[in-house]
């Protein structure tokens, strides 16, 4: 269950009885690594109060459509981007009707139409209304838009009857929730990411570095390691937890990410995600270097090129599939397509680190990528969690067609 590590789960809670069992599978979800908020439709408020799920998500339980506080700032728009899942637990006959006719009347409804992130219903409800064709027709038309079900379960209900229509055990919802996140397209293949900063030393004490967190390398990482590849991870210094399943090799120079690139190959896959100096000081002084009067208050360091470690791993004999990163504060697609062609690449993905919702540091990402063919592609601004899945089902489709 590593696959909910610090995934974000918006759940649903709907207008059922079912809903007691909320409850539990947030505390399951939270178990489990996630991060879960709680958005509440009215008829799910009169079931169990969003005091209980606030203290179980520690967060507050989003209620409200029209909140003057949250629309400052697109409540709904910022949980739809937040989410690497919605979960929907209990989903009424109601819910499932409005959501397979595409109405947004309410909180929840709004948010399931404005997420790029999978959705997934654990219905709840009477087992005639379960069998009704006409909800059996919106079950039909949800499941054609990748919409996925979670049962129902068959056994007694709150009602007394007995048959299909209970909500899965919070448990059992908290599985089906996992394995939203293996797909298995790149099962059988190795790839090799490299993430984080490089740091090129001055002195003992003092080195250059950039802001890069590693943040977008590792969300790929754990990404391509659910897609079922072999990962290899090379990072430069960071604070981040290893992704399960994923091999991790910690340098710290430019010199000594690309020894530990050629020492992982052959791999199938490169995705360079790090951000690494393109200089480093000629020469390191041995000892820590102290102010000279005779300098005035300068300090000249002479600085020499540091290898370029994309190009050469794109130039050698066993080249893999490259996948190219280029980070820009402005001519951003012009100056990423030059890159694509000068490093002899198959893919690179442009992000705008001027930008500071999307920049070095932040939790969310926007980007476009650039193939051979100079043709763009589009992520809008989610997660970067979410943004590395939909990177690597892209990359994996390129793959596959080359």
């Amino acid at each position: 269950m590593q696959r909910l590590y610090r995934k974000r789960i918006v759940l649903g809670v709907g207008g059922g009885i079912a809903a007691y069992k909320s409850a539990e599978l947030v505390r399951r979800l939270r178990d489990h690594g996630a991060e879960v908020r709680v958005v509440m439709t009215q008829g799910g408020r009169e079931f169990i109060t969003p005091l209980t799920l606030q203290a179980l998500s520690g967060h507050p339980v989003h209620l409200d459509l029209l909140d003057p506080a949250a629309e400052a700032a697109m409540g709904h728009i910022e949980l739809a981007r937040w989410a690497d899942l919605v979960l929907i637990a209990p989903a009424t006959a109601d819910l499932m009707a409005r959501l397979a006719q595409g109405v947004a009347n309410d909180l929840l409804t709004t948010v399931v139409l404005a997420t790029n992130a999978p959705v997934a219903l654990a219905p709840a409800m009477n087992q005639a209304m379960w069998a009704d064709p006409a909800t059996q027709a919106n079950r039909e038309q949800l499941l054609a838009r990748g919409i996925r079900l979670f049962g129902p379960g068959s056994g007694s209900q709150a009602c007394g009857d007995i048959g299909m229509g209970r909500m899965l055990e919070a448990e059992e919802l908290a599985r089906a929730a996992a394995d939203c996140f293996e797909t298995g397209m790149l099962t059988g293949r190795h790839l090799l990411i490299t993430a984080g900063p490089t740091q090129e030393n001055i002195d003992p004490v003092r080195y250059i570095t950039n802001h890069s967190s590693g943040k977008m390398g590792f969300a790929l990482a754990e990404a391509a390691a659910e897609a079922g590849a072999r990962v290899t991870l090379v990072t430069g210094p960071v604070f981040l937890p290893t992704p399960d399943r994923v091999q991790r090799i910690d340098v710290v120079s430019a010199r000594d990410m690309l020894a530990a690139c050629e020492a992982a190959m052959p791999c199938d896959i490169l995705i360079a995600a790090a951000a690494v100096a393109d200089y480093r000081p000629e020469v390191v002084a041995p000892h820590k270097l102290k102010k000279d009067p005779s300098t005035g208050d300068g300090l000249l360091l002479q600085m020499v090129r540091n290898p370029d470690i994309l190009a050469t791993l794109a130039g050698r004999a066993d080249r893999p599939f490259c996948v190219g990163f280029a980070a820009e504060t402005e001519n951003l697609l012009e100056y990423a397509a030059r890159k694509l062609r000068d490093k002899n690449l198959d893919l690179i993905v442009a992000n705008d680190v001027a930008n500071p919702s999307i920049g070095f540091n932040s939790e969310d990402n926007a980007v476009s990528v650039i193939d051979r063919q100079q043709h763009e592609t589009r992520f809008g601004q989610a997660s970067k969690g979410h943004i590395a899945r939909a990177l690597v089902a892209f990359i994996a489709e390129r793959y596959k067609e080359s």
